[in-house]
Parts: C-alpha cells; sequence; structure tokens
C-alpha cells in the first residue's frame, strides 16, 4: 500500500545535535549542540464548501542528546517567508514577530536530566484562493547562551481533499490469556472533502485472533498473524468523528503483541493494491460499523490529502509465563566433513 509505505516514512525534521559534555554549567559540545524537533511535513486543506479552511497546528520543541548539565533559556527563530503567499500564521504569545515572514520564539531552559523543551505552537490556515499545489518550506534556527542549532524544516502544501485521520490508542498490559480485549480508536476527517467510504486495514498479531469475522472484511492468515481489509460504507464529512471498535481475543500463547491499523478513502484501486497477490477470505458475522464519536458534528476518488496519522499501533502484552530449555548435543568429524 502506497499510503502505508508513505506513513512508515513519514519522519521529524531535526537538525544535528553533538554530544554534550559533562558539568555543572550550560552543556557544552563540539559543533551544534541544539536540535529542532518539528513535522516533517504537514498540508493545509483549502477552502470548504462554505468558504473556510481548517487550521493546522505546528509543535516545535527544541532538544539535545546529552542531559548532562543545563541549557539556558533560548530563542527560537520562525521564517515563513517561503509561505506568506498561501497561508496565514497565527502566532502563539511566547512568540514576538519581526516582520511579517518571521518571528522569534522565547523557550524556557532544560535543567540537568531533561532533553527537550516545548518552543512554539503556533497555528496555519491555508489564504482564500490558494491554489491546490502550492508549496514551501517553514525553517526554523534556534540559540541558547552560547549553543546553537542546524536548521529545521517544515514543508507545507495546499491540498483539497478528505483528511482521514486516527486517534492514537492506549497500550494494555497485563491482559489474561484465554480472555477479550477492545481496541477503541476515533476516526476522523479534518480535510475539507468527504470521504464518502473508507478502506480500513487491520492486522493481529500471532497471540492475537479477532473476535468476530465481520462480512464487510476480508482475512488473511499468515506466519506472523492475520490481517483484514474492510469495507467501510458511512460517508465521512469534514468535521465528523467515529467511534471504531476492534475486538480482539488474547490467545494462549499471546505474550508481547501487536495490534496494527489504517485508513484511507476507498477506491477500487486503493482495494486492488491492498489485496495484492494474496487470497483473501470474507467473514459472515455482522457488518464492521463506524458509530458517531462523542463530539462529532454532523468523494470516494479524491486521495487522503495528508496521510501521516493515518495510521497507529498498539501494544498489548499478556499476563503469560514461558518456560524456556536449551540442550545442546555431541558430533564428531573429520576435517572436510560436513
Amino acid at each position: 500500500m502506497r499510503h502505508l509505505q508513505r506513513l512508515l516514512g513519514a519522519a521529524v525534521a531535526c537538525g544535528a545535535l553533538a554530544a554534550a559534555g559533562a558539568g555543572a554549567g550550560p552543556a557544552h559540545a563540539m559543533d551544534n549542540e541544539l536540535w529542532i524537533s518539528a513535522p516533517y511535513e504537514t498540508v493545509l486543506p483549502g477552502a470548504d464548501g462554505g468558504g473556510s479552511a481548517p487550521e493546522r497546528t505546528l509543535d516545535v520543541a527544541v532538544g539535545r542528546d546529552v542531559a548532562d548539565g543545563t541549557v539556558p533559556a533560548g530563542q527560537l527563530t520562525v521564517d515563513v517567508s517561503e509561505i506568506a503567499g498561501f497561508a496565514r500564521v497565527s502566532w502563539p504569545a511566547n512568540c514576538a514577530p519581526e516582520s511579517e515572514t518571521s518571528a522569534v520564539c522565547a523557550f524556557p531552559e532544560m535543567p540537568a536530566g531533561t532533553d527537550s523543551v516545548p518552543a512554539a505552537t503556533f497555528k496555519l490556515r491555508a489564504l482564500p484562493g490558494a491554489d491546490a499545489g502550492s508549496s514551501g518550506q517553514v525553517r526554523y534556527s534556534a540559540t541558547a547562551g552560547d549553543l546553537t542549532s542546524h536548521t529545521g524544516e517544515t514543508r507545507v502544501g495546499v491540498g483539497n481533499g478528505p483528511d482521514l485521520g486516527l486517534s492514537e490508542a492506549p497500550h494494555q498490559r497485563d491482559l489474561r490469556p484465554g480472555t477479550r480485549t477492545s481496541v477503541r480508536t476515533t476516526l476522523s476527517n479534518s480535510g475539507n472533502r468527504t470521504a464518502e467510504r473508507t478502506l480500513l486495514w487491520l492486522g493481529a498479531s500471532y497471540g492475537l485472533r479477532f473476535a468476530e469475522r465481520h462480512a464487510n472484511c476480508e482475512y488473511r492468515e499468515h506466519s506472523t498473524g492475520t490481517r483484514a481489509l474492510c469495507v467501510l460504507d458511512e460517508a465521512v464529512a469534514p468535521g465528523q468523528r467515529f467511534a471504531l471498535d476492534t475486538e480482539l481475543g488474547v490467545g494462549r500463547k499471546a505474550l508481547y503483541e501487536r495490534f496494527d491499523h489504517s485508513v484511507q478513502p476507498y477506491s477500487d484501486e486503493a482495494l486492488a493494491e491492498a489485496r495484492g497477490e494474496w487470497t483473501w477470505t470474507r467473514g459472515t458475522g455482522a457488518e464492521l460499523d463506524l458509530r458517531p464519536a462523542a463530539g462529532a458534528r454532523a468523494s470516494a476518488a479524491e486521495p487522503d490529502i495528508d496521510p501521516q496519522d493515518n495510521y497507529g499501533t498498539v501494544i498489548l502484552e499478556a499476563r503469560n509465563t514461558a518456560d524456556l530449555k536449551l540442550t545442546g548435543s555431541r558430533v564428531r568429524g573429520a576435517a572436510g566433513d560436513t
């Protein structure tokens, strides 16, 4: 799945950080001692049917590799000149604009034992009439005392389409083999177009099983677990949120397990690509449906404009034991024997 490959390839943009030296005062290193940690990229939805464009939030932190010593309070410089032609920026209270396209944001000191601090959280919104396909870089640099950073970057683009996402589901521990559990997440659309149908991909590791095999899902067994492909018929409009529950059985051999899931707008091509050359078996149970989530407010061929939040992994640990034993053996052989 191309979307899944993109998701797994999503990264954090950051500058280089050299090893910091020990000492009671500020941390010192050979070269550039600070990192910039920021999203690698984000896509701003264009205007929806009502003419308004949804906001995106960029969270930026400053960090270091070695947590010895204290790094004094510093400044993060943000340059948005490359996106000024198609996006509007809302600066937080700790950022002082220096011009129409740049601001300096104060961040707190890093005490000994801490390796990063939040530096700025600002909002972006596409300007009215912004062309889909517009793109540019937001650039960051940081200083703290005599410490500096390499430049960090976030690529910002504009796109039209649905933007499906999954909320982060909590990890689970101390599960009892032979019982059931549920992975609960929220499916939302923060884009500016409706996803008429959704393609849901599920993966349960070897020690887990799907408690029910739904009629709108196809299943495939393989050496490390079970995969499922489900087609959800409920339309997900911009701003809507739906609850998505997956019931799982915890097997007798469960120990350190994982559950993976991802979503994307449905298309025949996406389903065919996900199926690949494998054989899938359709379930016979009740259909898996989306339920409106608390706080929800009221075209399939359009791709997801920002798939970075379409994928999630949940770790499930079972209360189980193992009794491993290793036995050896004696062998004889002459030189050249196998």
